[in-house]
């Protein structure tokens, strides 16, 4: 019996943190106040959004607001990935409360694997494939979203963020008051291929996200009129 105790043990130590469908049923109302009265937030193409089943939403990365905004805007409660920096002092107890999985960019396999008990669950997760906030453009993702969609058995929906950062402006700041932001949600992908191994199936799926996520981006500017920061953030931080 001691050895079936420390077994049993051992394993939920190791057993990956999977957050409450409750987090975001709530939090998104704060997202939504953010979208929809502390800015002027235009939501395109939120009836591609699949309503059911495991899902995985991969939005370009541009500044501090794209994820608050992306929970607020999803047609479906969803769980972020977040960098683990972000969960310190009070707003990390607001971020685990409202249902987000911080990530260790240098060890990120427990946050995948706590997202992917959400996919399981018949859930959606939010990521951000550029793997840190950037001129947004999303010529280059993280494998991450493709593991999720393939280990998960999830479509991917690309979305385009528009809006939150202007050139010249700080990635870790705001936006000016009731600013005019863009949130377009594209055309759902089934990511599964037969016939290949995990791996083949992920570095395809990698580049399918890839490709539609810089497509739908470069639509939206056209559609919009808003366009991505010109500059490089790392230069301004």
């Amino acid at each position: 019996m001691t050895g079936v105790r420390r077994t049993t043990s051992a394993r939920d130590a190791t057993a990956p943190h999977v957050p409450s469908a409750a987090g975001p049923a709530w939090s998104r109302w704060i997202g939504r106040f953010l979208a929809r009265v502390v800015w002027d937030t235009r939501v395109v193409g939120a009836e591609r959004v699949p309503r059911t089943g495991a899902l995985v939403l991969a939005a370009n990365h541009v500044t501090l607001l794209d994820g608050p905004l992306f929970i607020g805007v999803a047609p479906r409660p969803l769980h972020i990935l977040v960098k683990a920096e972000m969960f310190r002092g009070p707003l990390g107890w607001l971020l685990r409360a409202a249902g987000q999985i911080p990530v260790d960019r240098t060890m990120g396999r427990p946050a995948l694997q706590s997202a992917l008990g959400v996919l399981r669950r018949g859930h959606a997760v939010g990521i951000f494939p550029e793997g840190t906030r950037g001129r947004g453009t999303a010529e280059q993702v993280r494998a991450g979203a493709a593991w999720l969609a393939v280990h998960g058995g999830a479509r991917v929906v690309p979305v385009a963020i528009l809006g939150t950062r202007r050139t010249g402006e700080s990635p870790h700041g705001l936006p000016g008051p009731r600013r005019r932001l863009v949130v377009e949600f594209g055309e759902p992908l089934d990511v599964t291929v037969e016939g290949l191994s995990r791996r083949e199936a992920i570095d395809r799926a990698a580049v399918a996200i890839r490709d539609a996520m810089a497509e739908l981006v470069v639509a939206a500017q056209e559609r919009t009129g808003i366009s991505l920061p010109a500059d490089d953030p790392r230069a301004i931080d």
